[in-house]
């Protein structure tokens, strides 16, 4: 019989810690170009500071190319529940290396993470040993399973994504929930009546790995490690059960027709630049992991977080493709929105790539022809790539712009017509669909708001940010938020006038939402007014700033009725959400017979003309100046033109079903200061 190499020595691939049932063993594999001695420490779940056993690596045994690798049965580590490693290696911060022969450190392939009582990242900033208080990697005994027999949901034209922070959706006592599962993977479960109701058709979930409890975020977007789900975010103790438990809910949105979109980081980790713990990355392979500055003592921060990662190297490139696959094949997502993405376009000197960089290459070669959904955040602090920039040709990108001139436009900024024709449309301006780029409309992810900066609801209830409880001096967060607060600044004492203009703004920005080519976003509770009391930035807030109140579900019903109605619409209507840009099927007009592209124009009509997409046609009045104007109807016979939505008017009158819409009795019609009508041809 041969012998098995692999049962003796271990095997280089996969990395991290794999569980190889046919052997009753562990298969253990970790990077690290510049380690001389590399340890594996074993410890017992009653014991996290002595390790119950240490395997010390033999490079001519268990080492191949930069991986060290072993398999240890897991009869002779019978109480073996969690593990580190210790790696020795030059200390040598000039030349980029911060080996410390004492550090406890964290598998960075780790599938589950396990934090002792005595856990502490101040203790990890130092040098020296962190026993005790370091996090460890949960031996898990369960291989990477298949996709379930659920079918994933696939949208095309119907797709609207709900973007949510899986604590924050359900974590007040007014959620509904059962008190155990607020704030968790379980918990959203039990808010898929609300969604289905609502009509979204996928949810992206802001970061779901694991964080560092002590970093003080609360956002998600600090990683700790990219495999393992995070803890805080099940309503299960065992780690098998906190799989189980993200599987379950996955499959339950899948059951609904909702698909999974997580929003991924792979562009910089917890800890941060020089004066920063050390988990893993650094104290494993510093050099290798982070990209330095030419002194290599300090670290690029073109993240804004401390540091950046190498997306360059080769096997960084490797970790980020197997994390993406461990979230596909195990965990059965169905798409990525790739936080900083243009931070992939980093060489190794920190210069920009545009033209071929690796790791968009390994990533989308990996998954386009498997139908996974791929979203960039095109841009970073130091580079802004959005549109055709951007090398990720297929992806579909977060179309900031649209975000920026959508809301000017609404506040009735000056100059902005010509720009809200463009993003209407579909933003052919950044996705050109000429022979050589043919990019699709539905590639320009529209939206008004997300986690970053105002909800709409503050959006036209603040000029200015009121981020003080995030203690920095109300420093954080963008001044540029282009809000309106309708006259009053707040929501204390709201005279009715003011927050009955609110909510014909917040339908204006839901109209042109779900009325313009693309992929329409919003975030989760905008859906009925909810409030962060003006904080554009709660990424430390865990608590009732970010907690969604459901009570404002009931108090603001119209406005969820009103968005839940826009869905629907939009989904009955293939003429607006299309592949392709609606050239010769859509007509510009003004209040007359031509738009008027003058700066102190804040008017804009259009036909879309449905027959290609076997629809009716659509005819849109959009007013924001402030007052009333008169707009002429271009096209047809007033009676052949039913008024379906009218912002102005209160809820019900605000949206009509076609069976019970009144016709035209005239072209010329009276649109409202602020507000947007449209019609449908009969």
């Amino acid at each position: 019989m041969p012998t098995n190499w692999f049962a003796q020595e271990g095997s280089a691939s996969p990395l991290g810690a794999t569980w190889i049932a046919a052997e009753g063993a562990f298969n253990f594999a970790l990077y690290s170009k510049y380690a001389s001695e590399v340890r594996l420490l074993l410890y017992s779940r009653e014991d996290t500071t002595h390790p119950l056993y240490e395997y010390k690596f033999n490079p001519l045994i268990n080492k191949s190319e930069r991986v060290w690798h072993c398999r240890l049965k897991a009869s002779t580590i019978t109480d073996a529940r969690y593990y580190a490693y210790k790696i020795s290696g030059p200390n040598e911060p000039g030349a980029g290396h911060r080996f410390d022969d004492q550090k406890i450190l964290l598998d960075p392939y780790a599938r589950s993470v396990y934090f002792p009582r005595q856990f502490s990242r101040e203790i990890a900033r130092m040098a020296g040993s962190n026993a005790g208080r370091a996090p460890l990697g949960v031996l898990v005994r369960e291989p990477e399973l298949p996709r379930t027999s659920d079918r994933p949901p696939i949208h095309t034209s119907d797709l609207v994504i709900y973007e949510m922070h899986v604590r924050a959706f359900t974590a007040r006592d007014n959620s509904g929930v059962t008190a155990k599962k607020r704030g968790t993977f379980a918990g959203v479960i039990e808010k898929i009546p609300h969604l289905k109701d609502l009509g979204i058709t996928a949810v992206e979930l802001m970061p779901v790995t694991q964080q560092d409890p002590q970093e003080g975020g609360n956002w998600g977007y600090m990683p700790l490690v990219f495999f393992a789900p995070h803890h805080g975010y099940s309503s299960a103790d065992a780690t098998e059960e906190i799989l189980t438990e993200f599987r379950s809910m996955v499959s339950a949105l899948h059951a609904a027709g909702i698909e999974v979109i997580l929003d991924a980081v792979y562009n910089h980790t917890t800890e941060g630049g020089e004066g920063g713990p050390t988990y893993n990355f650094k104290g494993i392979d510093n050099s290798t992991y982070y990209l330095l500055e030419a002194d290599r003592r300090r670290y690029r921060n073109d993240t804004s977080a401390g540091n950046t990662l190498n997306c360059a190297n080769r096997y960084l490139r490797k970790m980020i493709v197997d994390s993406l696959f461990y979230w596909v094949r195990a965990m059965h997502v169905d798409g990525f929105r790739f936080d900083l993405a243009s931070i992939f376009t980093r060489n190794e000197d920190g210069t920009i790539n545009t033209d071929d960089p690796p790791v968009i290459a390994a990533v989308s070669g990996a998954f386009d022809f498997a139908r996974i959904r791929l979203i960039a955040e095109a841009w970073d602090p130091v580079s802004y790539q959005l549109g055709r920039t951007f090398p990720g040709v297929s992806w579909l990108q977060w179309n900031g712009r649209f975000r920026d001139d959508v809301r000017s436009f609404v506040k009735s900024d000056p100059g902005m017509v010509s720009q809200l024709m463009t993003r209407i449309y579909g933003s052919s301006d950044l996705f050109p669909d000429d022979v050589m780029n043919a990019y699709h409309a539905y590639q320009s992810v529209n939206f008004v708001t997300c986690h970053d900066g105002f909800c709409l609801y503050d959006l036209v209830a603040y000029n200015q940010k009121h981020n003080e409880a995030n203690g920095q001096d109300n420093s954080d967060g963008t001044d540029q938020n282009l809000s309106w607060n309708c006259g009053w600044e707040g929501d204390v004492n709201v005279p009715d006038e003011v927050m009955a203009l609110r909510k014909q703004q917040i339908k204006n920005l839901c109209c042109l939402l779900f009325l313009s080519n693309g992929t329409p976003m919003f975030r989760a509770g905008d859906e009925f007014m909810n409030t962060q009391q003006g904080n554009n930035n709660p990424y430390n807030q865990d608590n009732e700033t970010t907690w969604l109140n459901w009570d404002l579900l009931h108090k603001n019903h119209d406005i969820f009725v009103f968005f839940k109605k826009m869905i629907a619409f939009r989904k009955s209507h293939p003429s607006i959400a299309r592949s392709r840009f609606w050239r010769e099927d859509v007509h510009w007009y003004g209040v007359g017979d031509t738009p008027d592209l003058s700066f102190d124009s804040h008017t804009l009509a259009y036909c879309l003309h449905g027959a290609s997409q076997s629809d009716c046609d659509l005819y849109v009045m959009i007013n924001a100046y402030w007052e009333d104007l008169t707009f002429v109807v271009q096209e047809g016979q007033a009676k052949d033109w039913l008024r379906i939505v009218d912002t102005s008017l209160p809820s019900p009158a605000d949206f009509c079903e076609p069976n019970s819409a009144n016709a035209l009795t005239s072209l010329s019609c009276r649109v409202k200061a602020r507000s947007v009508v449209v019609l449908i041809k009969s």
